[in-house]
C-alpha cells in the first residue's frame, strides 16, 4: 500500500529525510520526532523507516539494541533495550508496539521482588529479546523480556507474546499463543488444534 502525502505531510517528510542522512547515514527515512535514549548502543539500521515518536530506551554503553536491515516501525514504536534486543531482517512493526527486554523487578525467580517495594525501587531483571527475519508484528503488540520470535512468524493486533515460536508461525492472543503454521507442502497457512 502506497500512501499518498499531502504538501504538509511531504514537506515534513523531506526534512526528516535531510536530517535522516545526516544523523543516521545508513537509515532510509527517520520520521520526526524520535527520542534515542543512548545512541551508542544502537546498531544496524541499514535501510531502517520510522514512524513519528519511536522512542528507544537503550543501556547507552555497550550494543543492546540491533534492528536488521530494511525494517519498518510504526508510530509510537518503544523499544527498551538494557540486556540485548535483535531485530533481524525485513521486519514490520505496526504501531503502537512495545518490545522489552527489561522488568522493574523479577517474579518467577528464587529472588522474588516484593509489592511493598515501590516499582521504581525495584531492581532491573533483563532477558534478552531474539525477533527473527520477515517477522510482522501487528497493531499494539507487547513482545515481553526472553521472548524468542522465529523467521517468518506474524503477531495479531493486540498479542502479549512472552516465550519462544518456532518459524513460521501466526501467534495471537493474550497472552500469545500460535494458532496457525505455514505447511509448504500445500503452500498454505494450517489452523493449529
Amino acid at each position: 500500500m502506497r500512501a499518498k502525502y499531502s504538501l504538509s505531510e511531504a514537506l515534513d517528510n523531506a526534512c526528516s529525510l535531510c536530517i535522516t542522512k545526516i544523523a543516521m547515514k545508513q537509515a532510509r527515512l527517520i520520521r520526526r520526532p524520535v527520542y534515542i535514549r543512548g545512541r551508542k548502543s544502537l546498531s544496524g539500521c541499514k535501510g531502517l523507516t520510522t514512524g513519528r515518536f519511536c522512542r528507544f530506551d537503550l543501556e547507552g554503553e555497550k550494543s543492546t539494541l540491533h534492528i536488521g536491515d530494511r525494517c519498518e516501525m510504526g508510530d509510537m514504536t518503544h523499544i527498551v533495550a538494557y540486556e540485548r534486543v535483535s531485530i533481524g531482517d525485513d521486519v514490520l512493526i505496526a504501531s503502537k508496539c512495545f518490545i522489552s527486554d527489561t522488568n522493574h523487578g523479577s517474579y518467577s525467580s528464587d529472588k522474588q521482588s516484593s509489592p511493598d517495594t515501590k516499582p521504581n525501587d525495584r531492581a532491573l531483571y533483563t532477558k534478552p529479546v531474539v525477533i527473527g527475519d520477515r517477522v510482522w508484528i501487528g497493531e499494539n503488540a507487547v513482545i515481553l523480556a526472553g521472548s524468542k520470535i522465529g523467521n517468518g512468524c506474524i503477531i495479531g493486533a493486540n498479542s502479549v507474546v512472552s516465550g519462544e515460536f518456532r518459524d513460521n508461525t501466526i501467534i495471537a492472543g493474550s497472552p500469545a499463543k500460535v494458532i496457525k503454521e505455514w505447511d509448504a507442502a500445500v503452500n498454505s497457512w494450517i489452523r493449529v488444534k
